[in-house]
């Protein structure tokens, strides 16, 4: 490793030497500077790796040097050291984003100590994160093998978007790959036991299954309307659950989290399908008995998610909550967003409001389209990293704040997830087959029996019958389903971009978390 380069700025440098010697002797190279002036020209010429800055010097004052320092370079790392115990110079200097803060006298085991926080803490929580997870790899890899049900699937689950957010801190590509491979291995697992339960889970006579699309309004959002409070239930399309992680903490600024959940998608893990069922309360088949002028199939013409609203109020109706007063907005694009923020303060007058935002479905659809965002979304870190610039500036984040200190309940949600796909599989298929990389419906479908999760009857699967003799497949883990007409096309085109449709970890289990006011 390369020596650490400290500026030490005092002006009784001379009383320190004993100090600097003894951090030379740790293998630290120490410049030195008597005030403030010196110390500013010093860090524009040269590499510091952090100031150790005295607060009291003739000429400028250790904080108004650290202002200079900070505007020359803002990353630099200073610890203030100063005589003075004073609560308001010490708030002073934290709110201009000192490293540390050290009282004199200061004994040479601190410095030492504060310099190795600060130089090596990246590398440290590296290895740590590293040995952690080694040792989490096993307790994960029990876990897989020992037969787990729908809840410990869920927190399996939890655990891999845990350490797969960890593993940005440790620098090991060895243990990224480590990691990625037990990803894998866990999303074979799921897909054998989804394979075996999924027909018993929505079958109309299951006693036991997880609360899923069509039942998750029932359970866990209408419960938690109160007199006199509003509740928001916001849907945010194709939100995954890596993707709720990293906009949670800007949440959290404003609301205060009561319940973080997760929830099984239905299949197809489409938005025609299962945000559908969400709305209903049912599955796709009983909408389309109940609704047959208004459900539509892949194969036909008109948009697939029109009459959410009017599924809605069925489902209120039956749950013998029909008096709701209560708004649907829907926002597919920006000017929908800004009308959301200029009206939310009206909202508050309603029981219930429900808000389906759009903009993830955007981005992972566009993501095919266009390759600039193929740029922009070329893995899960750069997938989630847009997902969290666009929620901190995004008209919902804006609209949501401005009735943060309101009372209230917020639920947010998705309808599916998506997985980055990288298998291309064919699939044969007559001209009515349905377009969607990651499940297919038609006649004569050809396919690989282990690459999909197929139902012959699609009644099975709780999903209408578009034709006779149509049978549906769900592709199975990061795999793909391309036809054999220009077959190595599409599959170039759409390896690694962000698909839903099929059976994974990533598409079926999605969060629902509860909020109120702070």
């Amino acid at each position: 490793m390369n020596m650490a380069k400290i500026l030490w700025v005092d002006d009784e440098i001379d009383s320190l030497k004993s100090q600097i010697m003894f951090l030379e002797n740790k293998g630290y190279e120490v410049q030195t500077r008597t005030n403030g002036f010196d110390a500013v020209e010093f860090v524009k010429d040269n590499i510091v790796d952090v100031v150790l800055l005295d607060e009291s010097m003739p000429g400028i004052t250790g904080l108004q040097t650290l202002q200079q320092i900070k505007e020359l370079n803002s990353n630099l790392p200073v610890v203030l050291i100063t005589k003075n115990e004073a609560e308001n110079l010490m708030d002073e200097a934290i709110g201009s984003q000192i490293s540390d803060y050290l009282i004199k006298p200061v004994n040479p085991n601190q410095v030492w100590l504060s310099l190795k926080k600060i130089i090596d803490n990246k590398r440290l929580v590296a290895e740590k994160t590293t040995s952690a997870y080694q040792q989490e790899f096993r307790s994960l890899f029990m876990a897989l093998n020992s037969n787990p049900d729908y809840n410990e699937w869920m927190d399996i689950y939890k655990k891999l978007v845990y350490w797969e957010l960890e593993m940005k801190k440790s620098d090991s590509p060895e243990m990224q790959e480590v990691f990625q491979s037990q990803k894998t291995e866990a999303n074979t697992e799921f897909f054998k036991f989804i394979s075996k339960n999924y027909a018993t889970w929505v079958s109309p006579k299951s006693p036991d299954g997880p609360i899923m699309s069509h039942t998750m309004m029932k359970f866990k959002v209408l419960p938690h309307l109160e007199k006199s409070i509003p509740l928001f239930f916001v849907l945010v399309d194709n939100l995954r659950y890596d993707q709720w992680k990293v906009i949670q903490p800007i949440f959290a600024e404003s609301f205060r989290i009561q319940e973080e959940d997760t929830f099984y998608a239905i299949l197809p893990t489409a938005t025609q399908y299962a945000r559908n069922a969400i709305f209903a309360g049912m599955m796709p088949i009983d909408i389309e008995k109940q609704f047959p002028v208004q459900w539509r199939n892949d194969d036909e013409e008109g948009g697939k998610n029109m009459f959410e609203e009017e599924f809605f109020k069925a489902q209120l109706k039956k749950l013998g909550k029909g008096d709701l007063k209560y708004s649907y907005t829907k926002i597919t694009n920006n000017h929908d967003g800004q009308k959301l923020v200029d009206n939310i303060h009206n909202m508050m007058e309603n029981d219930l409001n429900v808000i389906v935002y759009n903009f993830v479905d955007m981005l992972s659809h566009a993501r095919t389209e266009m390759e600039v965002l193929k740029e922009l979304a070329g893995d899960e870190t750069s997938y989630r990293s847009i997902t969290e610039s666009w929620f901190e500036h995004s008209p919902l984040h804006q609209a949501l704040k401005k009735i943060a200190d309101k009372k209230l309940t917020l639920i947010v949600a998705t309808d599916h997830g998506s997985v980055r796909v990288k298998n291309a599989v064919k699939v044969i298929g007559d001209k009515q087959t349905t377009a969607n990389l990651r499940y297919k419906h038609g006649r004569n479908l050809n396919y690989e029996a282990k690459d999909v999760l197929a139902f012959r009857d699609p009644r099975e699967a709780g999903l209408p019958v578009p034709n006779v003799n149509s049978s549906f497949i769900f592709a199975k883990g990061d795999l793909y389903l391309c036809y054999p007409n220009n077959y190595n096309h599409f599959a170039n085109y759409y390896r690694n971009t962000f698909q839903h449709g099929g059976v994974s970890l990533e598409e079926m289990i999605v969060p629902v978390v509860r909020m109120t006011n702070k």
